[in-house]
């Protein structure tokens, strides 16, 4: 699997940071689902941490889940960090290199920004910060995410336009090589539609998912580029518009 760089996906998020709340309705999403995942019990003053919070928006989840617990959030991207306003510290890391204490942590809890990171070096933190008994909770992306638009885009030219995801029986193969006795693994799909190709592709922009990782186009599109991507695409149509699928990996247990 290749991973973009990690100065690519800082400066990626960091100018979607503006718009990237109006266009995340699948993250909305994912926060939702995992959510109901988490334990019933932990800690009398639990330390909980979302990594890769983006804007926050599972911030006054985890606060309501867990009235006094202490909850961080940590984020790459600085303009994304300074959005989430609910936490009680914020701090700029890189989820591959968290800057906390090992066995610090009652619950790791991250919401779809695993798919930018190694998948290796981001299970062995969590692993690390953990505090034995500390639960576990992830939802990632896998295989099937953005099917329909690498189809599309195969009618366009030969670059890469996505990125490649992680099956979820490979993520867990890594959790348990990373030290995770028994994670439980979900699978769940995703489906947006949008008017055109156009909308679609603003959207994909708009949180930050566009022109990452290696051998991708650098160029803007030219008109008849653009003209094959929309015929391409419109042979996908459904009844609800141009579909975009996400196909969500969620691993959840005890450290």
């Amino acid at each position: 699997m290749s991973t973009p760089a990690r100065h690519q996906v800082r400066q990626s998020f960091e100018r979607a940071a503006a718009t990237y709340d109006q266009a995340a309705g699948v993250q909305r999403l994912a926060c939702k689902i995992l959510a109901e995942q988490l334990p019933q019990s932990l800690s009398a003053t639990p330390r909980l941490l979302d990594a890769g919070c983006g804007t926050g928006y599972a911030l006054p989840l985890l606060q309501a889940f867990a009235p006094t617990a202490e909850v961080l959030a940590l984020d790459l991207a600085p303009a994304m960090l300074a959005r989430a306003h609910a936490a009680t510290a914020r701090i700029q890391g890189d989820l591959e290199c968290l800057p906390l204490a090992t066995a610090c942590i009652d619950l790791y809890w991250s919401s779809l920004a695993w798919q930018w990171c190694d998948p290796a070096r981001a299970l062995a933190e969590a692993r690390r910060v953990l505090r034995p008994g500390g639960y576990f909770l992830l939802c990632s992306l896998g295989p099937a995410t953005f099917t329909e638009l690498r189809q599309a885009f195969a009618a366009v030219d030969d670059y890469p336009h996505t990125l490649d995801f992680l099956a979820g029986d490979t993520l867990l193969q890594l959790a348990q090589s990373a030290g995770f006795p028994a994670l439980e693994l979900r699978c769940q799909r995703a489906t947006v539609h949008y008017p055109d190709v156009r909308h679609l592709l603003q959207a994909v922009k708009a949180v930050g998912a566009n022109q990452l990782g290696p051998g991708r186009r650098t160029g803007l599109m030219g008109r008849a580029a653009f003209s094959r991507l929309r015929t391409a695409y419109e042979t996908q149509r459904q009844v609800a518009g141009l579909p975009l699928s996400y196909d969500l990996i969620l691993l959840s247990g005890t450290a």
